[in-house]
C-alpha cells in the first residue's frame, strides 16, 4: 500500500511556484506556499513527513510525498512526473550521467533484522553474517539450528521453522541489505546485490509496512526494515557481529560509528556505500538516503522549492533526525552537498537555488 505523506492545501491546488522578490529587494525567493512533490524511499518516510510538518509551520511550504520504494522514486523522476526523487541506492555517476541527474544525500541510518521469536527478547539474537545469508538462502530452516545455538550460548532459541520475509518492491533497503549480504557471505554471490532481485525463498511484503506485517503475524519470521521503522513500531530487532568480530545493536551511535571513517570527497556524485565498515562499535548495514533531481529544470520554481525544503532541513532538521534515531549529516558534508546544487538549473542556465549565506 502507499503511504501518502500529504500536508498541506487541498487537492484542487495546483503546483504554482513563482520566484517573488523579497520586499527590500533581495534575490529572488521560492513563493512560500509552494507545494512540492516527491515520491520514493520508504527508508526516510518518518522523517521527511516530520520534516513537511515542521516546514508547514514554519514556512508554509508544503510537501506531498509518497513512499512508494526507491525503484518507483527512481522511475518517477527520471520520467519527470515529481520534482524530486528519493533512494537509499545511489545511483552510480554514469547512471547520473545518463539520465541528466544530480544526487545528494540526506541522512544516514540502518538497515536492521526484524523477528518474531517467543520468549526472546530484543536484541538478545546474534547472527553472523554468514549466517544471516544463509537464512536467507534458505539454508538454515530452523531457529534452534545447532549453528544459531552455538552464536546464542545460553539463549532458549524455540524449535520454531524459519519464516523469511523481504520485500517485493523495487527498494533502496533491499539494496543495503543485499550488499552487506554479498560483502560478508561468499555464499550470497548466486544472488547478488540489487534493489530487486530473485529471492531463493520467503515471502514479499511491500514496503517496510508489508515485510512488518508479515513478521508480526508469523511466529519463527524474520525480515529487514529500516531502523526507524522498527523503533516506532516496537519491533524486536536482531544484533549483528561487524566487521571488527563485535556483536552490535542497531542504534543511532552505531550508525554513526559506521559513518565517521567515510571520505566523501572521494565519491563522485556521492556515490558512497557504508555497509561493513571497520569503526569501532559500527552497525553494519548503515547507509545513507539520496535525493534525487534533474539537473536541467523545465520548472525552475519547482526545483527551487524543493532545494529550499531541503536547505532548510539540513539548517533546522538535526534534532528532529536525531529523535527518529537518524543520524545527520555531518557539517562538511552538508556544505559539500549545498555546492553541488549549483548545478541544478533552470531553462535559463542558472542555478534554482542558491542557499542563503550562513
Amino acid at each position: 500500500m502507499i503511504r501518502t505523506f500529504a500536508l498541506g492545501l487541498a487537492a484542487c491546488l495546483a503546483l504554482t511556484a513563482c520566484n517573488q522578490p523579497d520586499k527590500a529587494g533581495g534575490a529572488a525567493k521560492p513563493a512560500a506556499l509552494t507545494e512540492i512533490s516527491g515520491a520514493g524511499a520508504t527508508f526516510p518516510a518518518p522523517l521527511y513527513a516530520k520534516w513537511a510538518e515542521m516546514q508547514k509551520a514554519a514556512t508554509g511550504r508544503l510537501l506531498n510525498y509518497q513512499a512508494i520504494g526507491s525503484g518507483g522514486g527512481i522511475k518517477q523522476i527520471k520520467s519527470k512526473t515529481v520534482a524530486f526523487g528519493a533512494s537509499d541506492k545511489p545511483l552510480k555517476p554514469a547512471e547520473l550521467e545518463e539520465a541528466g541527474l544530480a544526487q545528494f544525500p540526506t541522512v544516514i541510518g540502518g538497515v536492521v533484522p526484524v523477528v518474531n521469536l517467543p520468549g526472546v527478547a530484543n536484541g538478545q539474537l546474534k547472527l553472523t553474517g554468514p549466517q544471516l545469508a544463509d537464512i536467507f538462502l534458505g539454508k538454515i530452516k530452523k531457529w534452534n539450528d545447532p549453528a544459531l545455538a552455538a552464536a546464542n550460548p545460553g539463549l532458549a532459541l524455540p524449535n520454531l521453522p524459519i519464516t523469511v520475509v523481504h520485500r517485493s518492491d523495487g527498494s533502496g533497503t533491499t539494496f543495503l541489505f543485499t550488499s552487506y549480504l554479498a560483502a560478508v557471505a561468499p555464499q550470497w554471490a548466486s544472488v547478488g546485490a540489487a534493489d530487486a532481485l530473485s529471492w531463493p525463498v520467503g515471502l514479499g511484503g511491500k514496503g517496510n509496512d508489508g515485510v512488518s506485517a508479515f513478521v508480526k503475524q508469523t511466529p519463527g519470521a524474520i525480515g529487514y526494515v529500516e531502523y526507524a521503522f522498527a523503533k516506532q513500531n516496537g519491533m524486536p530487532t536482531a544484533s549483528l557481529q561487524n566487521a571488527g568480530g563485535a556483536f552490535v545493536t542497531p542504534t543511532a551511535a552505531s550508525f554513526a560509528a559506521a559513518a565517521s571513517g567515510a571520505d566523501w570527497s572521494k565519491a563522485p556524485g556521492f556515490y558512497l556505500l557504508l555497509v561493513n565498515q571497520p569503526g569501532q562499535g559500527a552497525w553494519p548495514i548503515t547507509g545513507a538516503t539520496f535525493i534525487l533531481m534533474h539537473k536541467k529544470q523545465d520548472k525552475a520554481a519547482a526545483g527551487a522549492a524543493a532545494l529550499a525544503f531541503f536547505d532548510w532541513a539540513y539548517t533546522n532538521g538535526d534534532a528532529s533526525a536525531g529523535e527518529l534515531a537518524y543520524v545527520p549529516l555531518p557539517a562538511d558534508l552538508k556544505a559539500r552537498a549545498r555546492a553541488s546544487w549549483a548545478d541544478i538549473v533552470g531553462p535559463d542556465g542558472k542555478p534554482v537555488f542558491t542557499p542563503p549565506a550562513s
